[in-house]
């Protein structure tokens, strides 16, 4: 080997000592963590960035393999809930971040296994935030630099009223806006004075993660900052969320199960544009504040639906609406909130972030991921997978 070259574990080494941050972000294996590890890895090569997941079943590290190599990136598989590694991992690496995405978060799974949730998505952040208390206290410097940022769920917020089903003209509009599609099913929206009404053992044990943040920041002073997300959607999503199962079940034209008439609202964001938007209040954030981040739009289930039939039709080369038969309507899960509609103005007017794309530019782009993706999808799918599938919508 000539002198001036050096093996990719030295170089990785050596840059270490050299870097200007280094940041924890946890579930950086899943499908949010992923895009915002990729962000930063490769946005910032002067940071350290540290994958801390457990990989439990929606972990899945071929998401990053294009950064895997990465000089600045590093990956280890970590319990949240393991508060003396993730003291050591903290005082070894000298981390000055944290952004916590780890969470459970399917509300059918919480329905059934409330107490993993509850072990995961509050004891787990609690975990993280007594060690980076107790690392961060004992510096010379103790928080000044540091900053624990907590990603959490508009679900937190309860259930809004569908007082306009026929949908009317919402109150703002940005480069989301669809045109085809631009409308809002009530006058009412989640911002973030609003108090919690969590209805869901998911939404409970995230709203519990929140209230935990934020008397960290008021007890002891630790700079944190909050954000509430909608519904997100794109690439290496785990297929037991609605629009990458539909894809998958589409393309194998198997069955669509629809919750009650499917006339369930939400409000979808694309993932890379929440990559971009955690980047921004990672940054410039201010301390204590909560923000609310999501696509400004609004979809019944069933409308999402369709359009996710004629797009994957479309690219397949299928006859237009010809999986419209694949719709199967099935009894509606328990608790099932009706309307969620996320006002992410705050953000938008502070900090200049908005959406990137249209919904139907954003599901074009997902589709011909997942298509084009069909190894990733079938890897995921098989085996376990099938049994929870089998499992979650068995008799209904």
């Amino acid at each position: 080997m000539p002198q001036h070259q050096q093996p990719a574990e030295f170089e990785k080494l050596n840059m270490t000592h050299n870097m200007k941050r280094t940041i924890i972000i946890t579930g950086g294996a899943g499908f949010i963590g992923s895009h915002v590890v990729r962000l930063f890895v490769n946005k910032y090569p002067e940071y350290k960035i540290i994958n801390l997941d457990k990989l439990t079943y929606a972990g899945n590290l071929a998401n990053l393999k294009d950064v895997e190599d990465r000089p600045n990136y590093k990956f280890v598989k970590m319990d949240i809930c393991d508060f003396d590694g993730v003291y050591r991992l903290m005082q070894d690496e000298h981390v000055d971040g944290i952004i916590h995405l780890a969470a459970e978060s399917h509300v059918d799974r919480s329905i059934k296994d409330p107490f993993t949730f509850a072990r995961t998505n509050v004891m787990g952040t609690l975990s993280l935030l007594q060690a980076a208390k107790l690392y961060w206290e004992s510096l010379p410097e103790k928080y000044e630099g540091k900053r624990f940022y907590h990603i959490s769920t508009d679900e937190v917020y309860g259930a809004l009223e569908m007082t306009h089903p026929e949908g009317i003209e919402p109150p703002f509009t940005t480069t989301a806006s669809s045109e085809n599609h631009h409308m809002a099913y009530g006058e009412k929206f989640f911002t973030e004075d609003l108090k919690y009404q969590p209805h869901s053992p998911y939404s409970a044990s995230k709203a519990s993660s929140d209230h935990f943040v934020r008397a960290f920041h008021d007890t002891y002073g630790m700079p944190t900052v909050v954000t509430n997300c909608s519904n997100n959607y794109g690439p290496y999503q785990f297929p037991e969320k609605l629009i990458p199962l539909f894809i998958n079940n589409i393309r194998n034209r198997r069955p669509l199960p629809v919750y009650g008439k499917g006339e369930n609202v939400r409000d979808w964001l694309y993932v890379v544009d929440h990559a971009r938007a955690i980047d921004v209040i990672f940054h410039d954030g201010k301390v204590a504040e909560t923000y609310n981040i999501g696509g400004f739009n609004e979809w019944k289930n069933i409308d999402i639906i369709k359009v996710l039939i004629s797009t994957v039709d479309r690219l397949l080369g299928r006859a237009e609406g010809e999986d419209l038969d694949l719709i199967t309507y099935v009894t509606d899960r328990a608790g099932h909130d009706l309307r969620y509609a996320i006002d992410s103005t705050k953000l938008q007017r502070e900090l200049g972030w908005e959406p990137s794309l249209q919904f139907e530019e954003g599901i074009e782009k997902t589709v011909r991921w997942y298509l084009d993706n069909q190894e990733w999808m079938d890897n995921i799918t098989s085996g376990d997978y099938e049994k929870y599938y089998e499992d979650m919508y068995k008799g209904r």
